[in-house]
């Protein structure tokens, strides 16, 4: 309980998912299981019943939305514990059927002892929240322990291709899709979703379209030849021939005919200046 709470929990992707989740399911769950007498809230059609009751189950879900944004914001700047994650929970439980047994009981003027009315509405926002909770828990947690496992074939991929002198990349999904010796492999060009991998192939040059982002890939770079020199471009600094600095900024001229100067951007200019020093030694 003394343990920090799994990152993936508080990721703004995997709350944005927990969230339209949990408001599906509880949805399904007030039209299929009918809870909180709410059959009797309006003696109306079904469709009129699924639109009504829809509405006000979402309402109580809004406290979810609420929740889920104070955690987000509080984990970037402390660290939540598991003990205290199971508080919060159990915060977000109490706050929704609360907010049930008011509606019940002025809304819908419910006769019955107040205490009966907060008993069942807790059980059933345990229901309501809990259940996917549980399921959003064990599916974020397979989708990371995946990612890891794919990142880690990926180092170990690279780092045997590495020994042969080649340099590989794998698309988002973590897919092997090209391998390209490193003395062929010219410069990385960023296209909306997707790199363009520029290299040579029996003395032509070639491309290739990857769906990755150059962030992503620059990450496994670190041990070569490879440098990120603008937010657009990644270089094969081995083919770089000159180095040239203008009016507007620096320029890096590779060794090949037909291909144009990769600009060096003010963000990685301190970067690239210090690999090109230790090329010079």
């Amino acid at each position: 309980m003394n343990q920090k709470i799994p990152d993936y929990l508080y990721e703004k992707g995997n709350i944005i998912r927990l969230i339209l989740f949990t408001a599906f399911f509880a949805l399904a769950f007030i039209n299929l299981y009918k809870p909180f007498g709410s059959v009797e809230w309006f003696r109306v059609s079904e469709t009129t019943y699924f639109l009504g009751s829809s509405m006000i189950m979402l309402t109580g879900v809004f406290v979810v939305v609420i929740s889920r944004i104070i955690m987000y914001q509080y984990c970037k700047k402390k660290d939540l514990m598991l003990l205290g994650y199971f508080i919060w929970v159990l915060a977000e439980i109490l706050a929704m059927s609360t907010f049930y047994t008011i509606f019940e009981k002025i809304a819908l003027h419910d006769v019955r002892p107040i205490e009966d009315m907060i008993q069942q509405s807790f059980t059933n926002t345990c229901l309501v929240l809990l259940l996917p909770y549980g399921m959003s828990w064990l599916y974020f947690s397979w989708k990371d322990k995946n990612k890891k496992l794919q990142q880690i074939a990926m180092d170990e991929n690279a780092a045997d291709q590495n020994k042969k002198g080649m340099l590989s990349f794998f698309d988002e999904k973590g897919d092997f899709k090209l391998s390209v010796q490193s003395d062929q492999l010219l410069y990385l060009e960023s296209a909306d979703n997707y790199v363009k991998i520029y290299y040579l192939n029996k003395g032509k040059l070639s491309n290739f379209m990857l769906r990755n982002s150059l962030k992503t890939l620059d990450d496994g770079f670190s041990n070569t030849s490879l440098i990120r020199c603008h937010r657009s471009f990644v270089v094969n600094f081995d083919k770089v021939k000159v180095l040239r600095k203008e009016k507007d900024g620096i320029y890096l001229a590779l060794d090949q005919e037909n291909i144009p100067d990769i600009p060096v951007s003010k963000t990685y200019t301190e970067k690239v200046m210090s690999k090109f020093a230790r090329y010079s030694v």
